[in-house]
């Protein structure tokens, strides 16, 4: 078997760098549009998230007024 030249060796790794560079190439081109997306996915449970807690606030209240006017009703009851 004969062995390889110096410029062969270097043609070789030349080729299998330049396909290492085209499967990461490959591999990291849809990372803009994956980033945009997140960013987006990002901003919209921001959203949800303040949302809930509104509701959250909002059902503590009413919780507490239905638990006043009970104990108002009890209270007009026992009158």
């Amino acid at each position: 078997m004969q062995s390889l030249s110096e410029d062969e060796k270097r043609q070789v790794l030349g080729t299998v760098l330049a396909d290492q560079l085209s499967a990461i190439q490959e591999s990291v081109k849809d990372v803009p549009e994956i980033k945009s997306k997140l960013d987006k996915i990002e901003r919209t449970l921001s959203e949800v998230h303040a949302d809930l807690n509104t509701s959250k606030a909002a059902i503590l209240d009413l919780s507490r007024m239905v638990n006043r006017h009970e104990q108002e009703i009890e209270r007009l009851q026992s009158a």
